[in-house]
């Protein structure tokens, strides 16, 4: 593997692909006709050099992931909106009102935030307080930090468990299976096209549910050395610790997606194996769609001819 400096996300029925300032999302229409809208987007740690420390950077990076997130997905669905002809509701009709032409970035400030706390919520304060009810028979704070690890690992899972049984987000994790077999592709030397990316694999180091995972798994590390007796400061410990321990995450993630030495392969195996709940194949129609979006800003020929010479390259080429 040959890292590309591409990567993407699955969107409503389709993908978004970045490459460094650029990025394009390719969607496939109702009608099956694929759309692609090529835009730029500049990242906080390119605007604010300080941003793009090493363990300062994962945080804007996930910042900017939600951003951008946020974007594609609203272009996404607008292909696919229902009721365009019914009458606004008065509440909608009062949003119009404050927020005018700023409504849709509003909207998504707000969904941004709210998925932010429940996030918190959900899996770093709930396994806290579960954990805490074992805590009169277990004395080892080194055990309770365990125990939380584990019981956070399990919501995650049950969460993810319990969303992939909607037909919608069964159809999302196929595009991202074919999201990551675009990039495996090409950055294992294989020409882009379907029957290729066909067999590649579906799982990728650089993976954002790896990146989820790694982020549980590092916070029973943290835990387990930084014990307060409070449990309003323990709360709050999990809270503030966050964006250290997304940052040294974010580190370990980076390493393994340029990286194919046996340690980092052994210690990126869990991510893998997570990523087998929230990646399915893909159909060839998916993986066209894909194709679409890495070609909008990524040339992968040159890539190629770059980065395996001896296959691509031009003495190859005439040999």
């Amino acid at each position: 593997m040959k890292y590309s400096g591409i990567g993407g996300q699955a969107v409503i029925e389709g993908i978004m692909m970045k490459n460094h300032k650029d990025y394009a999302t390719a969607v496939r229409k109702p009608d099956g006709e694929i759309v692609v809208k090529k835009d730029s987007y500049t990242s906080m740690t390119e605007k604010y050099p300080i941003f793009a420390l090493p363990f300062v950077r994962g945080v804007f990076n996930f910042a900017d992931s939600m951003i951008l997130g946020m974007r594609t997905l609203t272009f996404s669905a607008s292909f696919f909106e229902d009721d365009e002809d019914s009458e606004p509701s008065k509440f909608e009709l009062w949003l119009d009102k404050v927020f005018g032409e700023k409504l849709e970035k509003a909207l998504m400030g707000f969904v941004m935030v709210l998925s932010v706390l429940m996030a918190i919520g959900i899996f770093m304060i709930l396994p806290l307080l579960l954990a805490g009810i074992f805590r009169r028979v277990i004395v080892s704070e080194t055990l309770m930090a365990f125990l939380e690890g584990a019981i956070r690992i399990l919501i995650f899972i049950g969460y993810i468990k319990l969303i992939s049984r909607m037909p919608d987000i069964q159809r999302t994790f196929m595009y991202h299976g074919a999201e990551h077999k675009c990039i495996n592709c090409v950055e294992h030397g294989l020409e882009l096209n379907v029957e290729n990316v066909r067999k590649s694999s579906k799982e990728h180091k650089r993976c954002g549910t790896s990146f989820l995972l790694i982020v549980m798994m590092i916070s029973i590390l943290f835990f387990m050395v930084i014990r307060v007796d409070s449990i309003w400061l323990r709360i709050l410990s999990r809270i503030v610790l966050i964006p250290v321990i997304a940052g040294v995450s974010y580190e370990f993630l980076r390493l393994a997606g340029r990286s194919d030495s046996k340690i980092v392969n052994l210690l990126s195996k869990p991510g893998l194996m997570m990523q087998g709940l929230t990646t399915k194949e893909p159909d060839d129609s998916m993986i066209e769609v894909a194709i679409a979006a890495v070609e909008a800003v990524f040339d992968w020929r040159a890539y190629l001819e770059e980065a395996f010479p001896e296959k691509f390259g031009k003495k190859a080429k005439n040999a």
